[in-house]
C-alpha cells in the first residue's frame, strides 16, 4: 500500500516557498518578526522540526536572519546587491557549466551587456573606478605574474568598469555574467592568451572610461569580444585536431 504522506524534506520546501513568496510581495516586510516556531507548525499542520529546516532554508538564501534572547526570533531580512552577488556569480557559474553553453555563447552574452554599461560608466565613473583599472593593467604587467592572478585582474579590471556605471542592478548582473565566465576564460588563458594585446586594450578601454568617450569604451570593448572569440577558435581547433590524432 502507498502512503500519501509528504515527506518533511518537500514540506519544509513547500513551507520556504510559502514565506519567501510573502516576503517577496510585500506581505511580510524587512525587519518583521516572523510567527514563532510553534505557531508556524500549527498553521502549516506540520513538526516544529519541519518548520525549522523551512527556515534554515529561506536563512541559507538571506532572505531571513535569526536572534536569540527574549526579543528574538526569526526577521526579514533585508538584502543588500553587494550580499546576493556571490550567490548570482555561483548560480551562473553552474548554468554555464551544467548545461553545454558553447564559450561563443557565453563570449557575446558577456561582451553585450558590458557594452551596454559603458556609456553609463563613461559618464558616472569616479576616480576610484579609474584607479582601480589603472592599478589593475600594471598589475597585469609585472614579469612572472602567474596566469591564475592575471585572470583574477581582469575579473577586477571589468568589475571597476561596471561599477563605474552606478547601477546596483547592473553590477549585479554583470558579476555573473563576468565571473561565471571565469572558468571558461581559463580554458584559453592558460594556454594561448596574449597578455600584451589584452593589456593593450585594457588601456584603450582604461583612457576612453576616463575621457568620458562612451562610444571608444564600447569599441574598445568590441575589439577586446573579437581577440577572445578569435583565440578560443583557435585553441579549441587545435584540441580537436589533437584529439582526432589520438
Amino acid at each position: 500500500m502507498k502512503s500519501n504522506r509528504v515527506p518533511s524534506a518537500d514540506l519544509s520546501a513547500q513551507i520556504a516557498a510559502n514565506i519567501r513568496d510573502a516576503i517577496v510581495s510585500g506581505a511580510l516586510i524587512v525587519d518583521e518578526r516572523l510567527p514563532s516556531e510553534a505557531e508556524l507548525s500549527l498553521k502549516f499542520e506540520v513538526s516544529r522540526a519541519t518548520v525549522r529546516e523551512a527556515l534554515k532554508r529561506l536563512a541559507a538564501q538571506s532572505l531571513i536572519r535569526t536572534q536569540r534572547g527574549a526579543t528574538g526570533g526569526a526577521f526579514v531580512n533585508r538584502i543588500s546587491f553587494e550580499a546576493a552577488q556571490a550567490q548570482q556569480i555561483t548560480t551562473s557559474t553552474l548554468l554555464l557549466s551544467m548545461n553545454d553553453v558553447s564559450f561563443e555563447t557565453a563570449c557575446e552574452a558577456r561582451y553585450a551587456l558590458e557594452r551596454a554599461c559603458a556609456p553609463l560608466s563613461s559618464d558616472r565613473r569616479k576616480s576610484n573606478h579609474i584607479n582601480v583599472m589603472r592599478d589593475e593593467i600594471n598589475v597585469q604587467r609585472e614579469v612572472g605574474l602567474s596566469d591564475e592572478a592575471f585572470c583574477a585582474s581582469d575579473v577586477a579590471f571589468h568589475r571597476a568598469l561596471v561599477d563605474g556605471a552606478g547601477n546596483p542592478v547592473l553590477s549585479y548582473q554583470l558579476a555573473g555574467a563576468v565571473e561565471a565566465m571565469q572558468p571558461l576564460m581559463n580554458m584559453i588563458t592558460f594556454t594561448a592568451r596574449s597578455r600584451d594585446a589584452i593589456i593593450a586594450l585594457h588601456v584603450t578601454i582604461a583612457d576612453a572610461i576616463e575621457a568620458q568617450d562612451g562610444a571608444a569604451a564600447s569599441a574598445g570593448l568590441t575589439a577586446l569580444e573579437a581577440e577572445t572569440q578569435a583565440l578560443a577558435r583557435r585553441v579549441f581547433a587545435q584540441r580537436s585536431g589533437n584529439s582526432a590524432q589520438v
